[in-house]
């Protein structure tokens, strides 16, 4: 196991130096969205081979080795089923091969519809008034439909499994790992739009519905513990095939109608148990820190997403790393 962390900046800054001093060497890259015209790169997508070549060199010059690209191409028409389909398949397809060609092995991804990450709040108060997101169904009770009207779950279902026919033998041929997101919140529907990867039976079904080693889970911490009461068994569970390609450690408290994020020490999981979980189901993939809190001082550009609660949080990862190691070796 690898910690990493997620590198939101367009080019480097002070904070990813800050995080290779403390001993953090795999990165989780974004699609470079208008990042890279600076080194000459034009009129071209963000998937194409130019602009992620040059994407890799700059995180590499940093120090890192990029090893999950987690973003992806618009791909809502693709889940809805609608016009357009088609070329969003190819933009896919065109992303994961090029990831092959470069060799960044993970991709991470979701099957939420229109309206991905939700929260109702980006600054409820948490530990000693440290700001964090919240989510409370009620807000949003009496909300209007989307634009997409009402999208079932059957129809998600269809679209999904049609979505792994295409895609998988082409990330199997480019040795790309694709790793689906939970749906944040787990819950059905959204606006009137259905949610289907929000329960462990789903996560089963996933991996029914394709069995190749290429298709694959990302465990979501905080989204399963709002799934389960024994987070540790789902993580042996489904990972006992391998089949778990990327992890994102972090820490709800509530339900999936209505909780808060948490500092990752202070939350209701118990997260070595989970450590000690994925030592034992022999997880060798990255695992990064996920919506950490906002401390006094400091900001964040993106949610959940503030430099120096990350820092506690990569800190606090390692010790566990750590101490599940040494359970595993009696002798260390």
């Amino acid at each position: 196991m690898q910690i990493a962390e997620i590198l939101l900046e367009p080019k480097p800054v002070a904070a990813w130096r800050q995080l290779k001093q403390i001993g953090v060497n795999h990165a989780v890259g974004v699609l470079p969205r208008g990042a890279v015209d600076w080194r000459g790169v034009h009129n071209e997508h963000p998937w194409d081979y130019a602009p992620l070549a040059v994407y890799k060199q700059m995180v590499e010059e940093a120090g890192f080795e990029l090893a999950v690209i987690e973003d992806n191409p618009p791909l809502d028409e693709l889940r809805l089923g609608r016009p357009g389909a088609a070329e969003e398949l190819e933009h896919v397809c065109t992303l994961i091969r090029n990831m092959g060609k470069l060799g960044i092995p993970v991709l991470c991804y979701n099957w939420m519809a229109v309206a991905t990450w939700l929260r109702t709040s980006i600054a409820r108060a948490g530990r000693a008034g440290a700001i964090v997101t919240a989510y409370d169904a009620t807000v949003l009770a009496d909300a209007p439909l989307t634009y997409a009207g009402e999208v079932t779950e059957e129809v998600l279902w269809r679209s999904l499994e049609s979505f792994l026919e295409r895609v998988v033998p082409v990330a199997e041929e480019a040795g790309v790992r694709l790793a689906l997101h939970p749906d944040d919140p787990p819950r059905s529907p959204v606006r009137g739009i259905g949610r289907i990867m929000r329960t462990v039976d789903a996560f089963e079904r996933l991996l029914e519905l394709h069995p190749s080693d290429a298709n694959g889970i990302t465990l979501c911490q905080g989204n399963f513990t709002l799934m389960t009461d024994d987070l540790p068994s789902v993580i042996r569970e489904l990972g006992s095939s391998g089949r778990i390609h990327f992890v994102h450690f972090r820490d709800v408290a509530g339900t999936a109608d209505s909780f808060v994020e948490t500092f990752h020490d202070e939350g209701p999981t118990d997260m070595l148990a989970c450590m000690r979980a994925y030592r034992q189901i022999g997880y060798a993939g990255v695992m990064r820190s996920d919506h950490s809190p906002t401390l006094d001082g400091d900001h964040a550009a993106v949610p959940g997403y503030s430099h120096l609660a990350r820092l506690f949080a990569v800190g606090y990862m390692t010790g566990l790393l750590e101490a599940a190691g040494a359970d595993a070796d009696p002798d260390a």
